[in-house]
């Protein structure tokens, strides 16, 4: 049973891992990379302050 209470830790490490790495690939582009990019742009806007324009 040592053998057991060694591997147990380790592979709930790695399945968390999994699922968070399957969760953020998920999460990538699609219909939330308007709503993530709108996020930067107004954090970017506000940390530029209003005597500022932008780039574009």
């Amino acid at each position: 049973m040592d053998y057991l209470s060694a591997l147990l830790p380790s592979t709930v490490m790695a399945v968390a891992f999994t699922v968070m790495i399957v969760t953020i690939v998920k999460n990538q582009g699609g219909p939330n990379k308007a709503k993530e990019d709108a996020v930067v742009d107004a954090a970017i806007a506000q940390a530029e302050g209003p005597g500022r324009k932008s780039a574009e």
